[in-house]
């Protein structure tokens, strides 16, 4: 169940992806930032309200906000890529840096996370999933690149903090302190680097309200994600979230551009490859565990 709700996670951060992209387009990176948090902080304010929990009755270690301001850098990094390089590809390299951040958690135990060490039988798998992201890369526009496995990184660090959060609180209450610490850190971020914005110069607020949904969807990102992210793997939920996001993004990349990309496909065949085989060998050493530890 939990590995469904990580791959459903995955189509709504691609489809949030290109929501915050159109945003910037109208706004900038920085503006666009405040706004999403903004619509976000609303909605999840409300939900909060309506379930009338307490949120500042908690007293969780206080490290465990930092989850929110660090999110403001994955939505700056993501802002910042979009419209530079193609969907899947931003997709990809997001991949790659939760990833990297994923294996970090699952090999060190960091936080509370589980203590998962690499077995060399999954290298494999491991090796699989570089090859798919990489052969969905095509040409190198570096700042673009960067800024998206930034964002991927961020994510994937963000992500455990609130989960973190979550746990000492609720679900709704972790999402809701995610979004007030990530306005509040946004405010002096756009008043420091986001005055020549468009923003700035008295714009008109554009008639596609969807793009201004970018907030909600996240909220239901972050909620699902305190859901899902100490259920499985760190790294196998990357996995999961990669292929909701992989294919979702390529469709994006149909309708958007009309640019059909092959390598994504082979990209996306490659990574679910690489979780098959790694799934399969911890179900191996599940069993020898088990028969190791049965009684004579």
């Amino acid at each position: 169940m939990y590995g469904l709700l990580s791959l459903l996670n995955g189509v709504l951060i691609a489809a949030m992806i290109v929501i915050n992209g159109n945003l910037t387009g109208v706004y900038g990176p920085y503006s666009a930032t405040l706004i999403i948090h903004l619509a976000g902080m609303a909605l999840i304010a409300g939900i909060v309200l309506l379930r009338k929990e307490r949120p500042f009755s908690y007293r969780p270690p206080l490290y465990l906000y930092l989850g929110g301001a660090i999110g403001v850098f994955t939505t700056v990094f993501e802002n910042m890529a979009f419209g530079k390089i193609p969907v899947a590809s931003q997709l990809a390299l997001g991949l790659l840096g939760q990833s990297v951040m994923g294996l970090t958690f699952d090999t060190l135990g960091l936080l509370g996370m589980p203590k998962r060490p690499i077995h060399r039988g999954k290298l494999l798998g491991i090796a699989l999933v570089m090859a798919g992201i990489i052969s969905m890369s095509e040409e190198v526009v570096f700042l673009p690149m960067l800024c998206a496995f930034a964002g991927g990184m961020t994510l994937g660090f963000s992500r455990v903090l609130v989960a973190g959060l979550s746990e000492h609180t609720s679900y709704y209450t972790g999402s809701f302190f995610n979004y007030l610490v990530g306005t509040l850190v946004c405010i002096p971020v756009v008043l420091l680097l986001g005055r020549g914005e468009p923003a700035f110069a008295g714009i008109v607020p554009d008639p596609r309200l969807w793009i201004y949904t970018g907030g909600m969807v996240g909220v239901c990102v972050v909620t699902l994600s305190s859901v899902t992210v100490k259920k499985i793997s760190a790294f196998y939920l990357t996995l999961f979230l990669f292929l909701g996001q992989v294919f979702t993004g390529q469709l994006f990349d149909v309708l958007f551009s009309g640019v059909f990309n092959p390598r994504c496909i082979l990209g996306g065949v490659l990574v679910a490859a690489g979780l098959i085989w790694n799934l399969w060998m911890d179900h191996r050493l599940e069993q020898k565990s088990a028969a190791e530890t049965e009684p004579v």
